[in-house]
């Protein structure tokens, strides 16, 4: 008489997780065992060992997978984009989502964990998630949140970026396959500066001039002088060094600290490209305050920023943790009505959300590429935690789930004269 093989980890992991979700799950599972169920066309995710399990017991949910993920014990075989994409489309179109799970479900999920090996301590969490201390949007927090992302070094953003060193989303003026990830580049500074009407001798404040991409642009190409702030000190050094190699001393001031603590005013142009997502919800009206302070009547602000789809969140565990830490987005409305509340009149906005897909789909070949140089400058885990986090950017995009907009204003001046022309027409012409 024969008797039935006892079912392997990936079976016994597969009902538990699908007892979390509130249905099947959509994804192929292997487990350290070999065993696998799932859907025998459906993309393949191996969890390499326990401690992935153990991870998920104490961090559930999309911080522990990320953990699992960029330390390697966890993983998607294949295409990740087809995995994450997978995944979120059955939450989304079947309605997964944990149910409330009563104390005989508990129980029942701990001894199918004890079965599996997976109970015991709380791993550590990888080097690589940032540890903040201090009050929220305090200058000594953000300094460090900035640093963790920025700071990672100037050869790392070098091997990722093209020759712009321009680490926001580009402006896509075709779609035919011989527009480069250079060209949208170039593109979308040349299109900021004119939506600014800089000109030679005008003063622009870049606020978060990230590797000075626009600062540069701007007193090249335009004559503007400008005043470039960062908090991070690896991009006030390149952009030190560029500005002295291009000749744009005479030009171009580098100032390394907060926005809050910028003095001055009578600017013609205020520029802060995708700055905005670090300030925090309730640092916003004040920064908006400053926006409106720092440039003169009838100077223009141009703000380009990340914003989310309203019920969407505004980052999430693994963005918060590994890349942006502190980082808020809203909805584009709310924004715009920040804007407005600060004196600021917003005369047009300009959704990029496509753009940035392929502006990040861009970075993310230049990661595969080269990924063996990245492995070697920063590590195995670091590189991973980037990999996870260009593939599940670039889908949020597609997907509507996360947005980026240019919004120009101005400052009216006497009797409400805005000095915008009638049309934007002239904007665009021969990007």
């Amino acid at each position: 008489m024969s008797t039935l093989a006892p079912p392997g980890a990936a079976h016994r992991l597969s009902a538990l997780v699908e007892d979390a979700l509130g249905g099947p799950l959509p994804l192929r599972l292997r487990a350290w065992d070999g065993s696998e169920t799932g859907p025998p066309d459906a993309p393949v995710v191996v969890v390499r060992s326990r401690r992935a399990l153990r991870r998920l017991l104490w961090q559930p949910g999309e911080l522990g997978l990320a953990q699992a993920y960029v330390t390697g014990e966890l993983d998607v075989e294949g295409d990740l984009a087809e995995g994450l994409r997978t995944m979120w489309a059955a939450q989304r179109e079947r309605g997964l989502r944990p149910p409330r799970l009563t104390s005989a479900d508990r129980a029942r999920a701990l001894v199918a964990a004890v079965r599996l090996g997976a109970v015991g301590p709380p791993p550590p969490a990888p080097a690589s998630q940032a540890r903040l201390r201090g009050g929220l949007h305090s200058r000594a927090r953000d300094r460090a949140a900035i640093s963790h992302h920025y700071d990672l070094s100037n050869d790392f953003y070098g091997l990722l970026l093209d020759e712009t060193m321009a680490y926001s989303c580009g402006y896509w003026t075709s779609d035919e396959p011989d527009v480069t990830a250079v060209d949208a580049q170039r593109a979308k500074l040349e299109l900021i500066c004119r939506k600014l009407a800089l000109r030679p001798g005008a003063r622009l404040l870049d606020i978060g001039c990230g590797w000075g991409s626009l600062t540069l642009h701007a007193a090249q190409r335009y004559g503007a002088q400008v005043t470039a702030v960062t908090l991070a000190g690896e991009q006030a050094a390149y952009v030190r060094g560029q500005v002295r190699e291009r000749g744009l001393t005479d030009r171009v001031e580098v100032v390394c600290q907060d926005y809050r603590d910028i003095r001055g005013g009578g600017y013609d142009a205020v520029s802060t490209i995708e700055m905005g997502e670090h300030v925090g919800d309730a640092e916003y009206p004040a920064f908006a305050a400053a926006l409106h302070r720092l440039v003169r009547a009838r100077g223009r602000v141009l703000v380009q920023q990340m914003s989310r789809g309203p019920g969407t969140p505004g980052g999430g565990a693994f963005i918060e943790a590994y890349i942006a830490p502190d980082m808020h987005m809203r909805p584009l409305g709310e924004t715009v009505a920040l804007l407005e509340a600060a004196g600021l009149e917003v005369r047009h906005t300009e959704s990029l959300r496509e753009h940035y897909v392929r502006t990040i789909g861009a970075w993310h070949r230049t990661l595969e590429e080269r990924w063996e140089a990245f492995v070697r400058l920063v590590g195995e885990e670091t590189a991973r935690v980037w990999r996870l986090y260009l593939v599940g950017g670039a889908l949020a995009f597609e997907e509507g789930r996360m947005g980026v907009d240019q919004i120009l204003a101005v400052r009216p001046g006497p009797g409400g004269a805005a000095g915008v022309p009638a049309t934007p027409s002239g904007w665009y012409e021969d990007l």
